[in-house]
């Protein structure tokens, strides 16, 4: 009698009452979103200290490191800004075309795109000197004006050849796909004809 006492207690605690299953799937749900709410709440928070302290910090550690590169001369400052805004814009654009050939989900192509971003932010950082209104940007500017001389330009330049040559190599890759998959089929069509 009490083997059957157990049985009829341990269906009852399975989740025999369909109202009791409906309340811990909702129960379960409601942890769920709240857990994705916090993460994305805390996330949104670190976003905003880390956007306050890159800009109070960045532009000026930026400049520093490109003068101490560049050593005040113009030629120099020049060719450096023109590599820097040259690679970085066209290695994140490989990577975005990357993302965008072997995309496998919504993570997959954020993490792309985070990857672009990275690679990207040296010529966001001279992005956020010439654009930038805060004393840090100010002073990055000043940096870059005594002992950075030509960086600012020769990167503006360098992104515009990068931006144009990345441009460049995704229309040759598309017109190959496109070139190979018609001569595919002109010559299964030649095949049919014979």
């Amino acid at each position: 009698m009490n083997d059957s006492a157990a049985i009829d207690s341990g269906a009852s605690s399975s989740g025999a009452n369909p109202s009791e299953a409906s309340s811990q799937a909702k129960g379960t749900k409601d942890r769920h979103v709240m857990r994705w709410l916090v993460v994305g709440l805390l996330f949104a928070v670190g976003l905003v200290i880390s956007w306050l302290l890159g800009s109070a910090v960045i532009p000026r550690w930026w400049a520093q490191r490109m003068s101490d590169l560049i050593d005040g001369s113009l030629v120099r400052g020049s060719f450096v800004g023109l590599g820097v805004g040259l690679v970085f814009t066209f290695v994140p654009l490989m990577i975005l075309r990357l993302g965008l050939k072997f995309r496998r989900g919504p993570k997959s192509i954020a993490a792309f795109f985070v990857a672009a971003a990275v690679v990207a932010a040296p010529n966001l950082f001279t992005l956020g000197i010439v654009l930038g209104s805060g004393n840090a940007a100010h002073a990055g500017e000043r940096i870059l004006d005594v002992d950075g001389p030509g960086f600012r330009g020769g990167s503006l330049i360098g992104a515009i050849v990068g931006l144009l040559v990345g441009g460049w190599m995704l229309w040759l890759m598309r017109s190959r796909r496109r070139n190979k998959e018609r001569a595919r089929a002109l010559e299964s069509e030649l095949r049919d004809k014979e």
